[in-house]
């Protein structure tokens, strides 16, 4: 497997940046097999992913940071280098629907995350056991209106010993804290049932049905302390008729669900996504 290093920059846009960037590289004989790069004219941004192969690179990646500093400085940069080599650690927390979980398990399974899941965190018992089949620790963490701190400190202890690095709601549905969020900044990737901004909170499905929509969706995004208000990352739609009822509403957004939110896991452990103004880009 090749094993490569990917570096996301966001800083103000001005002349020599990408080539800046590509002399760095090359200085230490880094092999590029892909660069994206984006300008946003209404922030005055300059947005890049540029990814390098690590066979021929000849600076140690303990040294990078330091190595790349004076450039960062020069233009203002907030970056961050991720290796491929490094797995990243994904918890899963779920309630009682389990298709959101179902697929995220199946694709991990066949490969096609690049991660580590050892552990799903629940408030029900219900998918202990695909959990199970999967040889993943379950933990089953009730949560009321009465011991919400106690419930968040518990899973923080256990998030925190298997030193997770991303967390994923696969139709989790409780409302996190800000103190609880506020830890895991664009870490926490949220699904929800509806094509966002309409239709946030409960019942999507409901509230579409009664105001007669024509198109339903689905939207993944990075959980913020304001519900359903986060950075999107990925959305999708089905067009539906006057003859469709709520639950077939419910059981076509099933699948938009689950899809929206594997694509949106998948880009973000490939690190694809660069946040900024409560917007993302997605490189390519």
């Amino acid at each position: 497997m090749t094993h490569t290093a990917t570096l996301l920059i966001s800083c103000p846009d001005r002349k020599g940046l990408s080539a800046a960037i590509a002399n760095f590289l090359y200085t230490y004989n880094a092999n590029i097999v892909h660069s994206d790069q984006h300008q946003d004219n209404t922030d005055g941004l300059f947005l890049m992913r540029i990814e390098w192969d690590l066979a021929d690179f000849t600076l140690d990646m303990k040294a990078f940071a330091a190595a790349f500093q004076p450039i960062a400085d020069r233009f203002q940069m907030t970056w961050k280098v991720s290796l491929s080599n490094r797995p990243q650690k994904v918890a899963i927390f779920v309630s009682k629907y389990d298709h959101c979980l179902v697929d995220l398990l199946h694709r991990h399974k066949s490969g096609e995350f690049n991660c580590e899941i050892p552990l799903i965190i629940s408030n029900h018992e219900d998918c202990r056991a695909l959990a199970d089949f999967y040889g993943i620790e379950y933990h089953v963490i009730a949560v009321g209106k009465d011991n919400k701190a106690a419930a968040e400190a518990a899973q923080t202890a256990l998030l925190h010993e298997k030193e997770i690095d991303l967390i994923v709601l696969a139709r989790y549905m409780q409302v996190l804290s800000h103190d609880f969020t506020a830890q895991f900044p664009q870490r926490i990737i949220n699904i929800h049932h509806s094509f966002l901004p309409a239709f946030d909170g409960a019942k999507p499905y409901h509230r579409a049905f009664a105001r007669g929509v024509k198109l339903i969706g689905a939207t993944s995004h990075y959980v913020t302390e304001v519900l359903d208000d986060g950075p999107i990352i990925e959305q999708d739609v089905n067009r539906i008729s006057h003859r469709d009822d709520v639950e077939a509403l419910i059981q076509q957004g099933r699948d938009l669900e689950r899809v929206v939110l594997s694509r949106a896991v998948r880009w973000h452990l490939q690190h694809r996504v660069l946040v900024y103004s409560n917007k993302t880009v997605i490189f390519d």
